[in-house]
């Protein structure tokens, strides 16, 4: 069997432009569908796609590490996100392909279930999403919480806090001090409450927040400062007693590998449509057990990266809570697939069938994007002389 073209199809979510790759073979009917969604650069995602397909056109698709080992290290300059994305998807439609042509689901793949159910949160509204002010009431978010809480969740997730400075007075604190407070009284102890703090604080104002959830048993404190410094982060660490999240901006085992040894955090979230797709997700949450660090891949974005992230959580054992955007605020971007996964008492329940794109998520044609069709057409389905040079120098490189 061998690759035969790879495709990226740009999808109007509602939310924000959704990328699939379809990955076609030589077998009739055999195709591999993956989501390399990234916010802002949907075009740049879908150019580095049509670039990297003829690396691997001719390959077995079942060689899965030997295509992702091409496609990362055939090229000079190492990839940041747009490089990354672009494998990633691919990467999951070459899992989806193996999946389908041994007819198993693809968690059978990466070592046998471990979990019949994943559990899953989603997002309220916050004190700061419409760039509210210290001083301004809650009723917005409280009535966004127990609305989630009522359809089901148990665990719901928001950003308290606005921008702040290098250092900032109590003004600030005391208003996200009084918005977890009224947020925990009106839902209550049973549902976990997720904190992201978008890596907008610096660490002395990261521990004073920290200091001020902790009375609310918040379930963790997400990048409370970027993830880049991993000493800085150690600070907030070392500082609270809520466990510390962040990866959703780390790539590679290689990027997560400062944090895991400086004990920065103690929840990893790699982005399998960012880190480097399934294959290199699983390898992260691998090392990470060795850490005793727990996995909560993020996930804000299409259903089929939705269904990748829940065939990772069913095999991975440090596995702790899946993201996903709430299927009611994001209707357009369900239609997109024929079957998506439900979310059932918190939970998205386990499915047998092969793989995830084989009866239920396909993704529906009359979504596509108009605004990006006809450039599509002209420049991603060239074939130039250069491209099939490249090709032939590609196959004989040694990986």
């Amino acid at each position: 069997m061998k690759i035969t073209r790879i495709t990226p199809i740009m999808a109007d979510g509602g939310h924000r432009i959704i990328v699939f790759v379809k990955v076609e073979t030589d077998r009739p009917g055999l195709i591999g569908w993956g989501e390399a969604t990234l916010e802002g650069k949907p075009r740049a995602i879908a150019g580095c796609i049509q670039d990297m397909e003829p690396m691997i056109v001719g390959q077995d698709p079942c060689r899965i590490e030997h295509c992702w080992q091409i496609l990362y290290r055939s090229g000079f300059w190492r990839m940041g996100v747009i490089g990354l994305s672009a494998i990633s998807g691919i990467d999951q439609a070459l899992w989806d392909i193996k999946g389908k042509d041994l007819s198993v689901p693809v968690y059978e793949l990466l070592g046998g279930r471990v979990r019949d159910k994943v559990r899953v949160y989603t997002h309220f509204t916050g004190p700061t999403a419409t760039g509210r002010h210290p001083g301004v009431g809650f009723d917005a978010a409280v009535e966004s919480a127990r609305s989630k809480v009522e359809r089901g969740w148990t665990a719901i997730k928001t950003v308290p806090v606005p921008i702040t400075n290098v250092l900032d007075g109590p003004k600030k604190l005391k208003h996200a001090e009084a918005f977890l407070k009224t947020i925990r009284e009106a839902v209550g102890d049973d549902v976990d409450i997720l904190l992201d703090l978008h890596g907008r604080l610096t660490p002395q104002m990261a521990i004073q927040y920290g200091k001020r959830f902790e009375p609310y048993n918040p379930l963790f404190l997400e990048e409370p400062v970027q993830a880049e410094n991993p000493k800085a982060m150690v600070q907030v660490a070392r500082a609270l007693s809520t466990p510390i999240a962040t990866g959703e901006r780390l790539f590679l085992r290689w990027g997560f590998r400062e944090i895991l040894e400086h004990g920065a955090a103690s929840l990893l979230q790699p982005d399998p449509c960012h880190a480097g797709g399934i294959s290199e997700t699983r390898k992260i949450a691998t090392m990470a057990e060795t850490y005793y660090a727990g996995l909560a891949p993020h996930n804000p974005y299409g259903p089929l990266a939705t269904a990748v992230c829940v065939h990772i959580a069913l095999a991975s054992p440090n596995f702790v809570i899946q993201e996903m955007i709430d299927p009611a605020t994001a209707p357009q971007a369900q239609a997109l697939l024929k079957d998506p996964l439900p979310v059932v008492d918190g939970h998205i329940l386990r499915r047998p069938s092969p793989a995830w794109a084989s009866r239920w998520t396909r993704p529906n044609v009359p979504g596509v994007c108009r605004t990006f069709r006809s450039r599509r057409r002209a420049a991603w389905r060239c074939a130039t002389t250069t491209r099939r040079t490249r090709m032939a120098a590609w196959r004989t490189r040694s990986v």
